[in-house]
């Protein structure tokens, strides 16, 4: 398995990424997560969709919860996007977490079970076996055009860029 030092980190410490780094031009790999009802989500059951992947450690830390909520306050904006939320968390709490903060427009999957997104695209933290900060934009056929690992995963991601990137696929 490919380890991927220097990259982030988590608390002004350095952390390794598990798996592949994906990059723009790039195929998206396909991956399985599992939604808030812990039925299983592929990345194909959106093919034809622009897509939107924000990774997060957990929506239970502030930085996250913000990100989650930028990006559902975003989605009406976007029409037709596809705006995917992953994180390492149990379904329940993603479940619990839309609920209470009316998360509607965006879809919450857990990586939690096989961390197929996170090894897939290299998002895995080693030391926390949580998801790296970050985002992908995705176009229709399926390429990675967008992608951002964040340096320091307390800090938020360049929101505008990632937007910017899917309107201009829109």
């Amino acid at each position: 398995m490919k380890k991927n030092k220097g990259i982030t980190t988590f608390m002004g410490k350095p952390v390794t990424l598990l798996g592949d780094m994906v990059q723009p031009g790039e195929i998206a790999p396909n991956f399985t997560a599992l939604a808030a009802d812990s039925k299983p989500v592929n990345l194909s059951d959106f093919k034809g969709k622009v897509i939107i992947i924000s990774s997060v450690p957990s929506v239970d830390t502030g930085v996250c919860a913000a990100q989650t909520r930028r990006f559902n306050t975003e989605a009406a904006s976007l029409g037709e996007v596809v705006i995917l939320t992953i994180s390492c968390d149990l379904p329940f709490a993603l479940g619990r977490f839309c609920a209470a903060e009316g998360i509607d427009k965006v879809i919450t999957l857990s990586d939690h079970k096989d961390t197929d997104f996170g090894l897939k695209y290299g998002f895995l933290i080693e030391e926390l076996r949580l998801l790296n900060r970050g985002i992908v934009v995705i176009d229709r056929e399926g390429i990675i055009r967008y992608i951002e690992y964040v340096k320091e995963n307390t800090h938020h991601p360049d929101y505008d860029a990632a937007i910017a990137a899917a309107r201009k696929l829109i």
